[in-house]
């Protein structure tokens, strides 16, 4: 795990996606983080100690699901299935697929394994999945304000991890989508999917996949946007820890009420022409039911927990 010096710095974004702002100031105490997201090998450890079984090997419950076809019911979680075709962007439908079969020793379903991905970020975890692994690893799972400082590595206010410019030099710092997303992928960086957590370089905090490769989870249920600034310095909120569990339910989807958190750090999906998130101040909603090919996490250890 890495150091993370405590203190004051400058959240979010208003030069991207609504919910990003406002740019607001926070106090965060010192903590620990891990170098890496939990890989697969470390993932196998804590289901072989425990015989921990992952939501998306779980068939779902009906009676949590009113009105699905029964037949539609079944364990599987969704994968990312590019199209060959131009497709709506603002139809996900169009590139996520609910695979039977799917899970985190399955990435890409059923025929797929992880034979040759030890050191790739484990996927296909729901937020209780990872929370299960924080707690018998004796971690916890980070805030949205502590994720964000560790990926910031240091630099206040800069549009990226590693500084200003996405790609310095012509070389990539993360493991994103370069190409016309969903349908075509150049890999440019190397990867056509997920990378070894340390292909890329750390940040100035030493810390390697903040941005790109898999989204992380955060503990912080997820808001339309953060609260504005504190107008006073002594009223600088300390230790953030988000919003209310109802005001996380989609909108778009009143009948559902699935609680969603944040998301952080974007993954190997984020492309220039659809998903800007490979940013530090980046966020996004998933719930709490959900597992996906994209979304994985890492573990933190706060300073108070550790005297």
């Amino acid at each position: 795990m890495v150091l993370i010096p405590g203190g004051t710095f400058r959240m979010g974004s208003d030069k991207h996606y609504p919910e990003e702002g406002p740019v607001h100031r926070v106090t965060v105490d010192t903590f620990l983080i891990d170098r890496t997201p939990v890989t697969n090998r470390q993932f196998k450890d804590f289901v072989k100690a425990t015989g921990h079984v992952t939501f998306a090997e779980i068939p779902p419950d009906p009676k949590d699901y009113p009105g699905a076809m029964p037949h539609m019911l079944y364990a599987g979680s969704l994968v990312f299935s590019p199209p060959d075709y131009q497709v709506d962007l603002r139809n996900w439908g169009e590139w996520w697929t609910f695979l039977k079969g799917a899970d985190w020793r399955h990435p890409y379903g059923p025929k797929s394994n992880i034979y040759n991905l030890d050191n790739h970020p484990v996927v296909h975890v729901s937020f209780a999945d990872a929370l299960a692994y924080a707690r018998w690893a004796g971690k916890d799972l980070p805030t949205e304000a502590e994720w964000e400082l560790a990926a910031r590595g240091g630099l206040d206010g800069a549009e990226y991890g590693w500084g200003d410019e996405f790609a310095p030099g012509g070389k990539h710092q993360a493991n994103t989508w370069q190409g016309d997303f969903p349908r075509q992928n150049l890999s440019e960086d190397g990867y056509e999917r997920t990378s070894p957590v340390t292909a890329f370089a750390p940040n100035g905090y030493g810390i390697h996949d903040m941005i790109g490769n898999v989204w992380e989870w955060t503990t912080d249920w997820y808001t339309q946007k953060h609260d504005a600034d504190a107008p006073k310095a002594c009223c600088i909120p300390k230790n953030p820890r988000g919003g209310a569990e109802t005001a996380s339910y989609d909108p778009r989807q009143p009948k559902i009420k699935i609680p969603r958190k944040v998301i952080k750090g974007g993954s190997h999906l984020c492309a220039p022409n659809y998903c800007r998130r490979y940013r530090p101040a980046a966020r996004h909603a998933e719930a709490v039911d959900t597992s996906t090919s994209h979304v994985g996490f890492r573990c933190v250890k706060r300073e108070r927990e550790l005297l």
